[in-house]
């Protein structure tokens, strides 16, 4: 390779390299170091070892509030798995089969998806408003009035109306991977099933499901990652402090609220708060990588 050449791949990893550097590896070596030391608000105290990982995972009332939030981010990833993922898979079925107005549903399958989330969440806050909301409304005008609640703002139905507007937001990412994924396997494959008498149930559980894996593996760590760096939408539909009582709290906004703190408690500690960070990001990597290997091993067998 000449020095030309390498002056201009330089020239052209340089910056990229940069923004990573300044956004990323700077954000998360600072995190890691903060984690170690006392905080007094905004001045840094004496070096605290690991007592802050101590104080989040075993001590009370923080263990409490942490493994709390963690139930929950884990109930949103199971929630969503089978909500969000397995109707994305039956969507692209659909689409696959080329039912009447496929290709306008291809498209509108996909717009809520290059929303902002803080805007969904704005509009379906409004919409879950136990007064005047559109779900309330139509539930009384097609006469199941009995159902019409405060969505948000009772614990039983909060955090399960959240996992919904994801699912609503987000549908159509796992939609397109696994149509994309659908579309590439051979239609004599799919004939030939039909001809051994497969319907479309025994089609789309043996047939196409094991040869969809690579788009699983996808949409399976997407959601997981996702599912555990939870924020924008529980902030922007429930609050900082996860109401209604911490029914919607998850890591995301229990990080956010002990760094920084919030208006109901004024209190910050960035001790704790990089102390949790650095949990989320450690679970969040172990994980996703193991997760990766297994489906991959899945995608070479079958």
């Amino acid at each position: 390779m000449s020095w030309r050449l390498r002056l201009w791949l330089g020239f052209l990893l340089a910056p990229p390299l940069a923004l990573m550097t300044v956004f990323v590896v700077y954000p998360l070596a600072s995190a890691f170091s903060y984690s170690f030391y006392e905080w007094n608000g905004l001045a840094r105290g004496g070096f605290a070892g690991l007592e802050n990982f101590r104080l989040v995972l075993f001590q009370e009332p923080f263990s409490t509030w942490t493994y709390r939030a963690f139930g929950h981010n884990l109930i949103v990833f199971c929630s969503l798995m089978i909500v969000q993922n397995g109707l994305a898979y039956l969507i692209a079925f659909a689409l696959l089969k080329g039912l009447p107005g496929h290709r306008f549903h291809q498209v509108a399958v996909f717009l809520p998806v290059i929303l902002s989330t803080v805007i969904v969440g704005f509009l379906w806050k409004l919409m879950l408003n136990p007064i005047f909301g559109l779900v309330n409304q139509a539930l009384v005008a097609i006469g199941l009035a009995a159902w019409a609640q405060p969505w948000l703002g009772q614990p039983t139905t909060a955090l399960g109306s959240l996992i919904v507007v994801n699912a609503w937001h987000w549908i159509g990412f796992p939609v397109l991977v696994f149509l994309a994924a659908m579309q590439r396997i051979p239609r004599e494959i799919i004939e030939a099933a039909r001809l051994d008498g497969a319907g479309d149930a025994v089609l789309m559980r043996r047939v196409i499901w094991p040869l969809v894996a690579p788009a699983t593996t996808i949409t399976v760590v997407l959601m997981f990652i996702g599912s555990f760096n939870w924020f924008e939408l529980p902030y922007v539909m429930t609050g900082l402090d996860g109401s209604p009582g911490g029914a919607t709290d998850v890591l995301g906004l229990y990080f956010y609220r002990t760094a920084f703190g919030n208006v109901t408690s004024g209190l910050q500690d960035f001790g704790r708060g990089s102390a949790l960070a650095v949990l989320m990001f450690a679970f969040i990597i172990i994980v996703a990588t193991w997760w990766t290997r297994v489906l991959r091993r899945r995608e070479i067998e079958v």
